[in-house]
């Protein structure tokens, strides 16, 4: 008899855990199609790139099958070796009758440090890519200032999709010399998603070309115009795939476009941490994430959730990482788990809930991403995609990181904490 109901009890407390497991995610989902119209997708594969050099090893192999169409946009291709290697192959398949779209915001160009300029776009285009420049900076430039472009998608033949944190630079494969590796994050998608991140490129190309391009129309072949491009950089030539993390992934595409969809991000964060029941564990270079963020994060602690967060203590703008440990301190003051980052700049942007949804794409949780630019993440509710991630963050978390502490904090230096404190005037505009 005692046998029987300590089998009932287990069975009633593994439907329990289910039951709030799924109560994690479609109220995420309910919310989204509800408000926002976003369409859900099953039947989806995922497999995660934890480097830089998987991410292009991965992407340069789709562009050499492509047989249509070859579209990507990012915030900005860097004029170095990779976008070299990737022109050229670009290139390459234009002359073999490929159309090639590619689109990058003028903010992002001009802010890097080799930017594109104009006879490097005419030259391109001479070889029939067809490259645009997303809001070219020019006088008054405040007026350029907000509405960025920040997406990362790069799709091809309507079969496979890219999307995730990293641009087109050499950095993500060699990092920076100022705080050495650059971490980050990008997953390659194929099933019935890539139609939805296919129309969100279409839109935009419509709307920065004023053309209205008909997918379905057959390329014309471009003749090859001759050109060598050399390059420091070598892709792996013994190309192996990475293994799928997902089979049969719900996918939700969560598109943010300023004057349709602005507060989409910010709502899904929000609903997410909102109706996590067990854990919520975040990879994100700029936490600024403003008060109803922040609120529902420390609502969150005081209902039992347990919050884990790793952040850099580097980064590529100068004064995030005293805004960063300011409002992480915050929360580790209300018992969060705070792990920051000592492996070089982690530019991942990642959030897993419950173990069982993950929130990945080019979101920062900074009032940019939040309030002004394009941005573009998906919503993936499956286990064992989000257990990979998890798998990422235990990883970093024990072997590159070291955990913020009431004691670390004390090893702070007065001018470090004033900093902090005195940079949170910039929260609203970083």
């Amino acid at each position: 008899m005692l046998r029987k109901i300590y089998i009932l009890l287990i069975v009633l407390l593994t439907s329990l855990s289910l039951g709030a497991q799924e109560r994690t995610d479609s109220l995420t989902v309910d919310m989204l199609r509800r408000d926002f119209g976003v369409t859900f997708t099953t039947g989806n594969a995922v497999r995660l790139f934890h480097t830089g050099q998987e991410k292009f090893d991965d992407l340069f192999q789709s562009v050499r099958k492509a047989r249509r169409t070859i579209h990507l946009e990012y915030f900005n291709f860097r004029n170095d070796s990779i976008s070299s290697l990737l022109f050229e192959l670009l290139a390459q398949k234009a002359s073999e009758g490929v159309k090639v779209r590619a689109v990058f915001d003028g903010f992002g160009n001009s802010s890097n440090n080799r930017p594109l300029k104009s006879h490097h776009l005419t030259a391109l285009r001479r070889r029939g890519i067809d490259i645009v420049e997303f809001d070219r900076i020019k006088f008054p430039w405040v007026n350029h200032a907000l509405y960025r472009d920040h997406r990362k998608i790069v799709v091809i033949d309507d079969s496979v999709a890219y999307i995730g944190g990293m641009n087109v630079a050499d950095y993500y494969i060699k990092g920076k010399p100022e705080f050495g590796d650059w971490r980050d994050i990008h997953v390659c998608v194929e099933g019935p998603a890539v139609a939805e991140l296919q129309s969100i490129f279409t839109e935009f190309w419509n709307a920065v070309t004023d053309q209205r391009i008909d997918l379905e129309e057959p390329s014309k072949v471009i003749p090859q115009v001759k050109g060598a491009v050399v390059s420091e950089l070598q892709l792996d030539t013994a190309f192996v795939p990475l293994p799928t993390i997902a089979t049969n992934a719900m996918i939700g595409v969560v598109d943010r476009v300023p004057n349709q969809t602005p507060k989409i991000i910010r709502r899904t964060f929000l609903s997410l941490i909102n109706h996590a029941q067990t854990q919520i564990q975040f990879i994100n270079p700029y936490f600024a994430p403003g008060g109803k963020i922040m609120r529902a994060l420390k609502r969150a602690l005081k209902r039992g959730v347990n919050v884990q967060v790793i952040v850099s203590d580097k980064s590529d703008i100068p004064v995030m990482p005293r805004v960063v440990e300011r409002n992480v301190y915050r929360l580790m003051k209300r018992g969060a788990e705070v792990y920051m980052y000592t492996g070089g700049f982690h530019h991942s942007k990642i959030m897993m809930v419950d173990s069982c949804v993950s929130f990945i794409g080019s979101a920062n949780l900074n009032a940019r991403s939040l309030r002004y630019d394009y941005e573009c993440n998906l919503l993936v509710c499956d286990s064992g995609a989000t257990h990979a991630l998890q798998r990422v963050f235990e990883a970093d978390k024990t072997q590159r990181c070291y955990q913020l502490t009431p004691e670390a904090w004390r090893t702070f230096g007065r001018s470090r904490k004033f900093a902090g404190w005195f940079y949170q005037f910039l929260t609203p505009f970083l």
